[in-house]
């Protein structure tokens, strides 16, 4: 069996998805993603996690040009940007149902004190940006050998 630090928040968000697709279903079964509210407005989903001396962001982002992918650092905070561009290529009454969101998005994380900015890398690739930080020398952990 498997030991997972319990995280209040994630529960909340679970909980807050639930909520919101027992209303959507009960009370708009018909529009459950609507032009307004998807089209414009998403986050790409994250994974977070470390490996050896560096911290991976991957963020799954398919269908956004390279190009209009940015990634900066400022004040101790990497921030994620860009723009998925609205596919007008069929017309509206060819549709049967769009969920797919569109539009700018942005997503933050606090970056740990003591790093050095020019270290970080990016690489996109199908789909999914991968950011490398590298851990400050401060930071890294140390195997303290026992007597």
């Amino acid at each position: 069996m498997n030991l997972v630090k319990w995280n209040p928040w994630r529960e909340m968000d679970t909980f807050s998805n639930r909520l919101d697709s027992f209303f959507d279903r009960r009370f708009f079964p018909a529009v459950w993603f609507s032009e307004e509210s998807g089209l414009r407005d998403w986050r790409p989903v994250v994974d977070i996690y470390d490996e050896d001396n560096k911290t991976v962001i991957k963020a799954e982002i398919p269908g956004v040009d390279k190009d209009k992918i940015n990634v900066d650092v400022k004040d101790g905070m990497l921030t994620l940007t860009g723009e998925r561009s609205y596919e007008n290529e069929k017309k509206e009454e060819n549709y049967h149902r769009r969920e797919r969101a569109y539009g700018r998005f942005e997503r933050s994380f606090a970056l740990p004190d003591g790093l050095d900015p020019d270290k970080i890398d990016a690489d996109y690739k199908d789909g999914v940006l991968r950011i490398e930080i590298p851990k400050p020398e401060g930071k890294k952990p140390k195997k303290i050998e026992v007597h």
